[in-house]
């Protein structure tokens, strides 16, 4: 980190595990400090003399060595006065992390449900920002494409700390941190939903966009719905099948690896070489399957022969939204409406027919499928749009 008057300061930590922590300030000893800061600019001695005083203690607080020319970012001047302070998450951080993230993503916050499993994955850092002792901010990286990319999720800041920078300097943070503890990493990537500015494209390479389709409904009016238009608990025998079609294939782990990794038969599916699954993008490599793997998910395609479509779906689970609200998550890939239409309604009969309550379904799809699947979603299954048009983008930058 480079404070505002030019001074470097070094990551001092103490350990890699969940608690650990990485010191950018001299004044107390490590085994005093238990968490990053970013102080004012201090009067003491140059942090360098200092970093260069514990070459051995940098090495051995990673388990692995360290440049010990390692520098932080420069940080604005209103969050160096801050008092910023980093720390790896913990368990018994949840409750702190869910009272700052009320409300967020519009009650659609998948974290409740899987940050014990973040708590769990060997290749995954969970950093808090704090500030005058409360989580004010949380960014999760982890790391995926057989060590070479960063994974950039979960961002969240106090609705009181937005717009003062806290983002950026956490995102910064946690790419230094990550780039000390795995060096072969070279690439960071994440998925937005914002519109992308012009200083954006300076920053990021566009991978793919996909299409945002969110629709609400409650499940017992739309199994009635799903029984009025035929759709019989036999998916394959549905009218929306054709008779060059059958219906979708579930495909089994077996499968998804022969046709994943064996052949090329998904290129012309899958955007830019990308399977994204619940806003994570990953290459087509067998460590990433295996990830996916340790997921609830339903693997379709239209032929296996010869796939055209092909799409992901998330078992659903609750979300704060309210009492009985439900998220279901499908990734649809490829440009043919009529076979993503089958595979949208395979997902929505299998998955929402024994549920009681609300369901928030969201989709993401080829961006000209969008509006004639709103269409459908509104005219044929009556259920209601809750936004308009958006756009989830994946984008990636070079680590350096």
């Amino acid at each position: 980190m480079r404070e505002d008057d030019g001074r470097e300061s070094m990551l001092l930590c103490s350990s890699t595990q969940s608690g650990s922590v990485i010191h950018s300030s001299p004044d107390r000893s490590i085994e005093q400090r238990r968490s990053w800061h970013t102080d004012s600019p201090s009067t003491g001695p140059d942090h360098r003399h200092q970093a260069q005083r514990t070459p051995g203690l940098l090495q051995r607080c990673f388990k692995m060595k360290i440049d010990t020319s390692l520098t932080m970012p420069l940080l604005p001047e209103a969050l160096s006065q801050a008092g910023l302070q980093f720390s790896v998450a913990t368990e018994e951080d949840f409750d702190d992390i869910m009272a700052m993230s009320k409300d967020i993503y519009g009650g659609l916050d998948y974290l409740p449900t899987r940050y014990t499993n973040w708590m769990q994955d060997a290749n995954r850092t969970v950093i808090l920002a704090r500030k005058e002792g409360k989580v004010i901010a949380l960014e999760s990286v982890v790391v995926i494409d057989d060590g070479e990319t960063m994974l950039v999720e979960g961002l969240r800041v106090a609705p009181q700390e937005r717009g003062k920078g806290v983002a950026g300097v956490l995102l910064r943070f946690c790419s230094e941190l990550i780039k000390a503890k795995y060096p072969d990493v070279k690439v960071c990537r994440l998925t937005r939903d914002d519109k992308l500015r012009p200083k954006d494209f300076e920053k990021y390479r566009i991978i793919t966009k996909q299409g945002i389709l969110l629709v609400r409904f409650r499940a017992e009016e739309l199994k009635l719905r799903l029984s009025e238009l035929g759709l019989s608990e036999d998916i394959h025998s549905s009218v929306w099948a054709t008779p060059s079609n059958v219906g979708p294939v579930h495909l089994n782990h077996t499968a998804i690896n022969q046709l994943y990794l064996t052949t090329d038969l998904m290129k012309g599916v899958i955007p830019n070489g990308t399977i994204i699954q619940d806003w994570q993008p990953f290459k087509v490599l067998r460590s990433n399957l295996d990830i996916l793997f340790k997921k609830d998910i339903d693997w379709l395609v239209d032929d296996v022969s010869n796939p055209t479509v092909a799409s992901l779906c998330t078992f659903p689970f609750r979300v704060p939204i309210g009492e009985d609200w439900y998220y279901l998550n499908i990734d649809m890939f490829g440009k043919d409406l009529n076979l993503a239409r089958q595979q949208f309604l395979y997902h929505l009969q299998r998955h929402t027919s024994t549920l009681k309550g609300y369901v928030m379904c969201q989709m993401f799809l080829d961006p000209p499928l969008w509006k004639p699947m709103a269409d459908f979603c509104h005219n044929a299954l009556k259920v209601e749009r809750v936004k308009e048009y958006t756009e989830q983008c994946v984008v990636e930058a070079d680590v350096i």
